[in-house]
């Protein structure tokens, strides 16, 4: 036990626990008879730093397993990080770059050496930051997955999926980024508006006969154009399809062919076809039966224009980058006569019409994707998602919530092939090698791959790389061990109990893991899969860096304290919606944790310690029953509300609890009467409340939970409550809800009609009881203490206060002036009825609802709210005035 300071201040105290469970290996407790409970982090980058979405996501994953361990669970929370192929090789190479070098100076080995040396010196920023947000991590089992044991269970998938035929290579198309050099996947693709043109051209059919017009914001793929396709039906082709027309510029002879992809309904209903540089497109073109191979590619891998197989592209558009191009290939069109011109409202003519383009841009390169044809490794997603599918259909994972199952049941039955490649040097090198004529051998070691080949084939090994998706879809079991499953520790431990998800990365990491568990561990890697929303600026906009919206959670940590931003978090969270970021909201909770030092403190000064009994001790007062029934039944509350992953009533009901019910009924009932009873009540609701604020607040409540006793044990591995409804006393809890609504409804009074508030009042009552006549009886020292009336006698001027079946009269006459506080109130009133008729008028008004910004007319239904009641409450007050 210590005297707690006068202050409370986080960040003395912060440090100091978080290092003392780690070290003391508490975040991973002896139980080998315990029930096991897994979660396992969604690991960030290597080279990642905490933001705001992070400190929500650990958050909630940290309330859940501190909980498991309070319920006396094995729980294991599995920490690592993800290499992060493109972002760790950006950075090593950005940094390369400061000493003029480049990663192609190097050799490859040379180069992935700098890439450990950079993560042994640089990599762990994040976790040292996970730790400031107390995040009760197995850091002694800290994961990698370029670890040697997570590295060979990445190399046996690669291999099993192959030898199952699930897993190949093919020639298709890929979001390509010309400024790394290396396909991405749809995650790392940003999307931005651009302002674009949008050009007509005619292509003149072979015979002579006329021409098609085409439309495209992109016309230097007309180079490699292969088709013009039209929708069957439409009655203006029906008679070209089959023919053919002469592409300008390179002479081509291509197809007019008939697709569904084309829309009579937009443009001239005719499309060009370039499979080779556009998704639709290639699929149009393998529906009119053109094999990949044959596919026309116009760019290399910086996109730069190249000649294509059939050598018709002018060998001065050669080595152009395609924004050259674009002004290259107009100019060409326009002198030919083929362009189409666009004639704007004022009847003038232009080249082309401007429009705004939805634009695909790497989201690390910043530069445009362009859709590349190349040979990649390919996962068939589709064969691997059925299992995942049926295990959300019969409840053997649980969606929360539910509503996201109609955009998983979406996406999955439509799931394409997995592009598993990535042209990197950072990353797990693909177990494949290639002999002189291109057959690929796989297998886990080069010298397997060599007796597949056979004696004597010279093989050369695949320069690329695993996506970074594909290695940590195995997170949830290769963490454990697999395939060796050598840690007896793990046993018991695959499926996890759950995992804590952000809703963005559904398809790109938690499908995934459902696809690779239940094909290699035969049952699925979790029960229950929790996806939360995104942390917004407080206008609800997306936070990005390019906005300057973000909101650094380690500055919060500095103002108000790990605990306040964590129980910020806890309770903004209501199943999955998106959490508008609101710092005065942190500074409450920060307050919040104020008062609950400030209770302990009073706590300790009146003798007040913890408790040495997980039961209730024997209580005789009513107040002493009814604050034990109230902390069961918030027991109860927050179980019931963590069991459901309603984080954010869980946080609510303790915090009710605390605040109104401890803290400023509670402690002020007792004030003066703290006999032994009470003093072992109080003090045990008080080790209720520490343990089960827990898991929202880790660093304040182990600071009290010493303070208050010296104790046998930490409080990260107390027991949790026992939240047995049998104490609960409805008599007691009556008459204390009694007794609060009757001081409030007095102290509400005395604040309306401006009673000093030293003034003590007579009062007299009227039509009460028995019940209500012998509680005021037991309860009259704490009525006068607390409401600062007495009983005697009552005339003139008075205030009513009804509470159940007796009314009060509260004396005023000696105290106010009845006269001009009957003025003031009508004064009053009549001003808060103007502004809340006036802001009536406007939210009234279509118009104004319609146009004005979703926020101003939030705005004026909150003010509107707030004028109507306050209007109430003075048109109230001023009744009460006898």
């Amino acid at each position: 036990m210590s005297e707690l300071p006068k202050t409370f201040d986080p960040a003395t105290i912060e440090s100091r626990w978080y290092q003392h469970w780690e070290t003391s290996g508490l975040f991973r407790p002896e139980r080998p008879n315990a029930e096991p409970w897994t979660i396992v982090n969604p690991p960030p980058n290597v080279t990642g730093s905490l933001h705001i979405g992070h400190a929500l996501d650990n958050t909630l994953q940290d309330i859940l397993t501190r909980h498991a361990r309070l319920k006396g669970k094995d729980a294991l929370w599995v920490v690592g990080t993800d290499h992060a192929g493109i972002a760790t090789q950006m950075v090593v190479e950005r940094q390369m770059a400061l000493k003029q070098q480049k990663r192609t100076d190097f050799t490859r080995e040379e180069f992935v050496a700098k890439v450990w040396e950079w993560k042994a010196e640089s990599g762990g920023q994040i976790t040292g930051q996970l730790r400031r947000l107390g995040c009760s991590m197995d850091w002694a089992n800290e994961r990698f997955t370029m670890d040697e044991g997570f590295s060979k269970a990445v190399l046996k998938v690669f291999v099993e999926l192959h030898r199952q035929g699930l897993l190949y290579r093919d020639k298709r198309l890929v979001n390509w980024d010309p400024g790394l050099g290396t396909a991405i996947s749809d995650l790392e693709v940003e999307t931005r508006e651009v302002k674009g043109q949008f050009w007509r051209l005619r292509y003149p059919l072979e015979d002579g006969s006329g021409h098609i017009e085409v439309a495209t914001t992109r016309p230097e793929t007309m180079l490699a154009d292969m088709a013009v396709a039209v929708h069957p039906t439409d009655e203006r082709y029906t008679a070209l399809i089959g023919k053919n027309v002469r592409l300008p510029i390179t002479g081509r002879l291509i197809p007019i062919v008939a697709d569904e992809h084309a829309d009579p309904e937009l443009g001239s209903g005719a499309v060009k076809i370039t499979p080779g540089h556009d998704f639709n497109d290639f699929e149009v073109g393998k529906r009119a039966g053109m094999k990949a191979g044959e596919m026309l590619n116009m760019l290399d891998a910086r996109a730069n224009i190249v000649q294509v197989a059939d050598g018709l592209i002018p060998a001065e558009l050669l080595g152009l980058s395609t924004a050259e191009a674009r002004k290259a290939v107009v100019a060409r069109l326009k002198a030919d006569g083929v362009l189409v011109p666009h004639v704007d409202k004022d009847g003038e003519e232009h080249d082309s019409e401007p429009r705004t383009i939805q634009t695909p841009f790497g989201d690390r390169s910043g530069v445009v994707i362009e859709p590349w044809l190349t040979d990649q490794w390919y996962v068939d997603a589709a064969t691997l998602a059925q299992p995942a599918i049926e295990a959300v259909q019969s409840g053997a994972i649980r969606l929360v919530p539910k509503t996201w199952e109609k955009t998983f049941f979406n996406w999955m039955e439509n799931i394409q092939p997995w592009c598993v490649s990535r042209q990197l040097w950072w990353g797990h090198q693909i177990p494949a090698w290639f002999d002189a004529d291109g057959n690929a051998y796989v297998a886990e070691t080069e010298a397997e791959a060599q007796a597949q080949a056979g004696e004597g084939v010279a093989l050369t090994r695949d320069p690329d790389v695993l996506d970074t998706w594909f290695s940590s879809a195995l997170w949830p079991f290769a963490t454990m061990g697999w395939p060796e499953n050598a840690d007896p520790t793990l046993a018991g431990r695959y499926p996890n109990d759950v995992l804590i998800s952000g809703f963005d990365i559904l398809f790109f990491w938690d499908a995934r893991m459902m696809m690779q568990g239940m094909h290699f561990m035969k049952d699925v890697p979790f029960r229950t899969l929790y996806l939360h929303g995104l942390v917004r600026a407080a206008d609800g906009a997306k936070m990005s860096k390019s906005k300057g919206n973000t909101v650094d959670p380690l500055g919060l940590i500095d103002r108000y304290g790990a605990d306040a931003l964590r129980f910020f978090m806890a309770a903004m969270e209501s199943q999955g919606r998106d959490i508008k970021m609101d710092e005065k909201r942190v500074e409450g909770y920060r307050n919040f944790a104020t008062k609950l030092w400030n209770a302990s403190r009073f706590c300790q000064a009146n003798g007040i310690g913890g408790s040495t009994t997980l039961e209730p001790p024997p209580a005789t007062s009513a107040v002493n029953k009814w604050i034990v029934g109230e902390a069961i039944k918030a027991i109860q509350a927050v179980d019931l509300a963590l069991g459901e992953y309603r984080f954010d009533a869980a946080a609510n009901a303790i915090y009710q609890f605390v605040w109104s019910q401890f803290c400023d009924w509670y402690l002020e009932l007792i004030k003066g009467s703290i006999d032994e009873e009470t003093k072992a009540v109080a003090g045990w609701v008080l080790d209720q409340i520490l343990v089960v604020l827990h898991p929202f607040m880790p660093f304040i409540t182990e600071e009290l939970w010493h303070a208050l006793a010296e104790r046998e044990h930490d409080l990260i591995v107390a027991a949790w409550p026992m939240a047995d409804a049998r104490a609960i006393d409805p008599a007691a809890a009556q008459e204390i809800d009694w007794l609060i609504r009757l001081v409030s409804e007095v102290r509400s009074s005395r604040t309306e009609l401006n009673v000093p508030p030293g003034a003590r009042l007579p009062y007299a009552v009227a039509d009460a009881g028995a019940e209500t006549g012998a509680r005021l009886q037991r309860n009259a020292a704490t009525i006068a203490r607390l409401a600062r009336i007495d009983p005697g006698e009552v005339s003139g001027g008075t205030a009513q206060v009804v509470v159940d079946e007796a009314t009060f009269r509260l004396a005023l006459g000696d105290v106010i002036d009845l006269a001009a506080e009957r003025a003031r109130l009508a004064k009053a009133i009549a001003a808060a009825e103007k502004e809340r008729d006036g802001l009536a008028g406007r939210l009234g008004n279509a118009s104004f609802v319609e146009r004005a910004k979703p926020e101003a007319v939030e705005k004026a239904r909150a003010d509107h709210a707030e004028k109507a009641a306050e209007a109430e409450r003075l048109t109230a007050a001023l009744a009460r005035l006898g």
